[in-house]
């Protein structure tokens, strides 16, 4: 009678699998026979068609569903060893961390090209996921907080990416389409490189069977049957970077394939250990193959509507979502976390008027201030004047850009009672990327206008669905940035679809991504002088709402507040006062975040002057970063939003991750 439940699992689990296959033939048998082929008229088209099918498309789809099982089997791994339901190479940073360091090797030592990109991969990877978990490390390696890490560190890696491709210009838009994950094939060398690695990886899981199940028990329990738990968790994330590398360095990046697959084995009945290492990376080939065919039976001719690995992020964000309410912090932040002042100021209108001295300063020294070819200069008199009309308005776009996103955070930060929130961390800043990819399709040349309208439509969306789904948990400080983090993977999916068309559209996205101020002009500082007179005088006007939305619904309603009236206009305006910075200076800046919190770390209190301080950190802060990114590496400069996030993403990773998280 025992027995009974494991073979009906185990029956349940062939029957799927049969289905599975059955599914994969029928698509391939629809992709053979609807594949392109060319014209009959031309010469040798026949032996051409051949060539194509023998040396193009079954390579393809063998590479396919070799890399789905590698990522699958590296997910399971990266799950049981780290019993986190949301473990994978994608949020972990391992695929950022692969990347970062191909690009480096690739972008700024040629010289290296004859070292093995994988090599590169596996350094890269292994070394972003060793940083995860030592930042958290102090938090006994609790779920959330490794996920939270992991993508902050994503962040930061992909801004590192982005800065360098940039700096190499010519391998711009090819590095983008590696970087999506295309699967096109002209040889077999891409299966008899994976293919090996594949085998080897499987032996080495089934031989590690034995750990794999004593380390689904707690830590204690492992220890107690003598596992040395910590040698043997650094092997197993060996084995799995190892081969989500292979497969970035192969192919590169294929989007939360790792997250879903394992999943999907335990959806169609895998329990056990063994099960899962067999049926996990059989659901990743199934996955990443039926992807790759859809792709290539919707794609127009013989170039692919969207490279694999980005259409098969696009699983990512809806999965996250369906998996927050699995997911659950041993050593939960708390909403009231965020620093805290030591004292209240003495003399907040005078800290309020040093900040507006600080504010003047700091334009005064951007527009003077500055690097030549004879070094260091200070521009008066008539030189003043000639650089102006070049400096003034990028200094301008960074200061309004700056107010209003530290605005946008003050209020998500109120509306949700929770110190994570900002633009940027919840993926409002990315719905508006999304926003953007939209006006591109269906406006060839969209008008600043369009492209405003189309970004604010994306981040109103944007916000509006994560506040939908954290306010199960109560805004809690995990649901809420896990549910921003699935909204914004799901939105630069989107972006990463057109991004690696590599077409014009995809240079326009490439441009607003890194977030650069150099084309700023008189209407882009025009543009934010406008929409920061406008947009921020009506703050004062909602102290009322700052004031009594924190305490939560019911209290709100008690004195008579409209929630879902009040809500709705706020996110409206959050989405406005994003949605503009993010058209002037891209989407990565933290500026959101990190604002409010200097504001009350600095002592003020007073929702008022937290407010006005708020916005005058914002922009001190985008002005600074403008300055520097144009100095650090004279004559070359780094985009003001990927500088920004270099300085916001150690913040916030130490946010996540600081011992006390009150005070």
């Amino acid at each position: 009678m025992v027995e009974r439940p494991m073979i009906a699992r185990s029956t349940l689990l062939a029957r799927n699998g049969v289905v599975l296959g059955v599914v994969c033939t029928l698509a391939f048998a629809a992709l053979v026979a609807l594949r392109p082929q060319l014209a009959k008229d031309m010469r040798d088209a026949a032996a051409l068609n051949r060539i194509l099918l023998i040396d193009s498309l079954l390579p393809r789809s063998a590479v396919a569903i070799i890399a789905g099982a590698a990522l699958g089997l590296s997910g399971a791994l990266l799950q049981r060893v780290l019993r986190n339901p949301i473990a994978d190479a994608s949020t972990l940073g391992i695929a950022a961390g692969a990347q970062l360091a191909m690009t480096i090797a690739v972008g700024l030592f040629p010289l290296l090209v004859g070292l093995s990109r994988e090599f590169s991969a596996f350094a890269g990877g292994l070394a972003t996921v060793l940083i995860v978990l030592a930042l958290s490390w102090r938090r006994g390696l609790d779920p959330v907080t490794v996920a939270l890490c992991g993508m902050m560190v994503t962040l930061v890696a992909g801004a590192l990416s982005v800065t360098i491709i940039l700096a190499r210009g010519e391998y711009a838009m090819s590095v983008f389409i590696w970087g999506a994950g295309a699967l096109n094939q002209q040889s077999w060398d891409g299966v008899i490189t994976l293919a090996p690695r594949l085998a080897i990886g499987f032996a080495a899981a089934l031989l590690l069977l034995r750990p794999l199940t004593v380390m689904s028990l707690d830590d204690n329990s492992a220890k107690s049957l003598g596992l040395a738990l910590h040698s043997m968790r650094f092997v197993v994330l060996a084995l799995a970077v190892w081969l989500a590398a292979s497969v970035t360095a192969q192919v590169g990046v294929i989007g939360f394939l790792g997250l879903a697959a394992p999943h999907l084995a335990r959806f169609c009945g895998a329990r056990r250990t063994r099960q899962l290492l067999v049926a996990a990376p059989i659901a990743g080939a199934g996955l990443l193959f039926l992807t790759d065919c859809v792709v290539q039976l919707l794609s127009p001719g013989f170039t692919d509507l969207a490279p694999t690995g980005a259409a098969t992020a696009l699983l990512g964000g809806p999965l996250l979502l369906l998996l927050l309410p699995r997911l659950h912090s041993t050593s939960a932040l708390r909403p009231d976390s965020a620093p805290r002042p030591r004292s209240n100021l003495a003399a907040p209108k005078m800290a309020l008027a040093a900040l507006v001295i600080g504010v003047i300063l700091l334009m005064t020294l951007a527009l003077s201030a500055g690097r030549s070819i004879d070094g260091w200069q200070l521009a008066f008199g008539v030189r003043f004047w000639e650089l102006l009309p070049f400096r003034l308005p990028r200094t301008v776009v960074s200061a309004t850009a700056g107010a209003m996103l530290a605005a946008a955070g003050f209020i998500m930060q109120r509306l949700t009672g929770n110190p994570l929130a900002s633009p940027e961390v919840l993926g409002v800043s990315a719905g508006s990327g999304a926003g953007l990819t939209a006006a591109l399709f269906l406006f060839a040349f969209p008008s600043p206008a369009i492209t405003i309208i189309a970004m604010t439509i994306g981040a109103l969306v944007a916000f509006l669905a994560m506040m939908a789904f954290s306010a199960r948990g109560n805004f809690g400080p995990e649901r809420l940035l896990l549910s921003g983090i699935a909204i914004g993977a799901l939105s630069m999916a989107i972006v990463t679809v057109v991004l690696a068309r590599g077409d014009l559209r995809g240079y326009l996205l490439l441009t607003w991504l890194s977030g650069s101020t150099n084309r700023a002009g008189s209407f882009e500082a025009w543009t934010g002088i406008i929409s920061a007179a406008l947009l921020i005088p009506m703050l004062p006007l909602l102290r009322r709402w700052f004031d009594v939305l924190p305490l939560g619904g019911d209290v709100a309603r008690s004195v008579g507040l409209s929630v879902a009236i009040s809500r709705l206009a706020l996110a409206i305006l959050a989405a406005l006062l994003t949605a503009i910075p993010s058209f002037l200076v891209g989407p990565l800046s933290l500026t959101g975040l990190i604002a409010p919190h200097l504001a009350r770390l600095v002592g003020f209190r007073e929702i008022g002057k937290q407010l006005i301080a708020s916005l005058l950190f914002g922009a001190m802060l985008l002005t600074l970063a403008d300055w520097l990114s144009r100095m650090v590496i004279f004559p070359y400069e780094v985009p003001v939003g990927l500088f920004a996030a270099l300085i916001g993403g150690p913040y916030l990773i130490w946010f996540l991750t600081r011992k006390e998280t009150t005070q």
